[in-house]
């Protein structure tokens, strides 16, 4: 079994020598847990303000993650929020009682430094520590091989210790912070207007999803966590506000893969008097704004070193023209559902043999052409039966008026010309929840029925957006703590 230190028995004898050394700091009246520190600067604002011959104090705080200890004198490095930098620790600069305690420190605690900046020989700028306080005891060693951790369950399930010590994780965790603020701003700046929604539901709506169900006490009654923003979105539209936008966490009880996580950040957002046209011009704009603020480029590089341009042509291409190109089979949409699921199996291409026959297609190109679309894509006309809150294509009422828009391989962002006929809606659910009528929002028709404005609708997975953007390799890399089995002991 692969174990997340180098060696279990160290990292026991390790743990109950500081905890000795915490009872003896208590035993002679000093607690290391302090109550505050002062942090008048990170380390890149010190490292910013560095001017030579200047005696200006800087009071700094963060883990010791690096010590080499020279005797007399010992070089440290602090990590904080910003990054790390360098302390010089000298008995000249300190009382003998206070150094003394300081050659006690372990790599993991967390200090305080005052002292003026200086250049070494190497031109590292260096604090001269002037004042030294531990104020948190690191009783656990860190990961002794220093450059991150490398079991995958304990990267995970740890994920505090692996942004300690893996740069790239912090880099990430930092940059989807930026991304959703970025998000927030872009469409701030376009006038849209940010809501809450509830996120339970009587109905498990939106989005055809295995919903997680829970129960409340108060009311006695059993609710759905929510599988989709859109129903209580488009109330929204309903209500006068013609551009709102949602931030918020979504649960689905499904599987877990590179791709999936049951419990997901995502965004949608709705704009009245536009389409799924309006949507695209949207979501192109945004991603070239979040490339270029957050990364500073429209290159983008996977975790295996391949590159995608964002600046370049977005690529459209219809539905059913994708299937027949990737079955080399321009014959398909004429087949029965026998002849596809006979075609599939000639193929060996795995499928549910009770699949319906839009269920078969889409199988088709979740299988042969999504994972080929790398470069940004607009897919349009997707069968009616996949989307039922969309509206019908104009010129063939089999197809709807909207896009999937793939990068890398997956889906990005879905966008609808949403349906605002209360009539076609009804119609839709119905054939959709079959005889399952208590699973039919009437509300929500209810609220069609006073009129909703034309408008164009999309969602974007957060997580999925974040492993774009920054070539992570799968999306438990991008969810700070994503889901997993309790922790045997």
């Amino acid at each position: 079994m692969n174990s997340l230190f180098d060696d279990d028995f160290h990292t026991g004898d390790v743990f109950a020598v500081r905890k000795a050394k915490l009872a003896q700091m208590r035993a002679q009246g000093s607690d290391p847990f302090r109550q505050n520190c002062p942090q008048m600067h990170t380390s890149a604002q010190a490292i910013s303000s560095y001017t030579e011959n200047s005696d200006q104090q800087f009071s700094i705080a963060g883990r010791i993650v690096v010590f080499r200890d020279m005797g007399k004198a010992a070089f440290i490095k602090l990590l904080d929020r910003d990054g790390k930098i360098q302390v010089y620790v000298s008995q000249n600069d300190l009382d003998e009682s206070t150094y003394a305690e300081f050659k006690k420190f372990d790599i993991g605690d967390i200090i305080g430094i005052s002292g003026p900046l200086f250049k070494t020989k190497t031109e590292e700028i260096t604090v001269r520590a002037k004042i030294i306080t531990l104020v948190s005891k690191s009783l656990r060693p860190l990961p002794e091989k220093w450059h991150g951790l490398v079991n995958d369950d304990q990267i995970y399930r740890q994920r505090y210790l692996d942004l300690i010590v893996n740069a790239e994780s912090r880099d990430r965790a930092f940059k989807r912070t930026q991304i959703i603020k970025e998000i927030r701003r872009f469409l701030w700046n376009r006038e849209y207007t940010e809501v809450e929604t509830p996120m339970l539901h009587h109905i498990a709506g939106g989005a055809a999803a295995k919903p997680f169900i829970t129960h409340m006490n108060a009311l006695n009654h059993d609710f759905y966590l929510r599988i989709a923003l859109e129903l209580y979105l488009k109330r929204m539209l309903i209500a006068g506000f013609d551009r709102v936008f949602e931030i918020g966490r979504v649960f689905r009880n499904e599987g877990l893969s590179r791709k999936h996580n049951p419990e997901f950040t995502m965004i949608e957002l709705y704009q009245a008097y536009t389409d799924h046209f309006g949507m695209m011009e949207l979501v192109k704009s945004l991603i070239l704004h979040l490339a270029m603020t957050v990364l500073g480029t429209t290159t983008i590089t996977r975790y295996d070193g391949v590159k995608i341009e964002l600046g370049g042509e977005w690529n459209q291409a219809n539905y059913g023209d994708l299937v027949t190109q990737a079955l080399d089979d321009p014959h398909w949409f004429s087949y029965s559902r026998e002849k596809k699921l006979q075609v599939c199996q000639q193929r060996s291409i795995e499928i549910d043999p009770h699949a319906e026959d839009f269920e078969i297609t889409n199988a088709i190109y979740s299988k042969l052409v999504e994972p080929n679309l790398i470069n940004p894509t607009f897919v349009l006309q997707l069968p009616k039966e996949l989307c039922p809150l969309a509206k019908l294509n104009q010129n063939n009422s089999q197809l709807l008026d909207v896009f999937e828009l793939c990068i890398n391989g997956q889906e990005i962002a879905p966008a609808y010309s949403e349906q605002n006929d209360p009539f076609i809606q009804r119609q839709m659910f119905e054939t959709q929840i079959g005889e399952d009528i208590q699973n039919l929002d009437n509300d929500f028709l209810r609220a069609l029925e006073y009129g909703m404005p034309p408008a164009g609708g999309m969602g974007i997975g957060i997580d999925r957006l974040v492993v774009l953007l920054t070539g992570a390799e799968s999306i438990r890399d991008v969810i700070l703590f994503p889901s997993l089995k309790p922790e045997q002991e």
